[in-house]
């Protein structure tokens, strides 16, 4: 089951839960346990119908199990990427290639200064 809960645990937790609270006050606590399960159902279908309303006809083509965040096993999505064969550009390789034109196309400046010259002045820089 969930967080490591069997049946037999519920049910161990079922008749504890009976002995503590007597037989004349279990018939009050099944009707709340009833009530609180009925409410809390009718709060979600809400909200499902509320998400369904504002993603309108987009909300039947989620694939839902994609999201699923137990799916993510980060040893798989490792393996995965050091498998793929076919590397993908990416926005800074483009970057680093066009400051590498940018570079050759730029003329060529003078990177040491002869005694007594003052350095450039940047105003901007901090």
């Amino acid at each position: 089951m969930f967080f490591g809960i069997t049946i037999e645990k519920l049910l161990l937790i079922g008749v504890i839960a009976a002995l503590l609270i007597g037989p004349e006050r279990l018939p009050r606590y099944a009707e709340s346990l009833a009530r609180f399960t009925r409410r809390t159902r009718d709060f979600l279908q809400g909200a499902k119908t509320r998400v369904r309303d504002e993603m309108g006809s987009d909300f039947d083509d989620v694939d839902w199990r994609s999201l699923d965040p137990r799916q993510y096993d980060p040893r798989r999505i490792i393996r995965e990427a050091l498998l793929d064969d076919a590397p993908v550009a990416t926005v800074r390789a483009a970057q680093a290639a066009s400051v590498v034109t940018a570079m050759e196309a730029a003329p060529v400046r003078k990177t040491s200064l002869t005694a007594g010259e003052q350095p450039p002045f940047d105003s901007e820089a901090t």
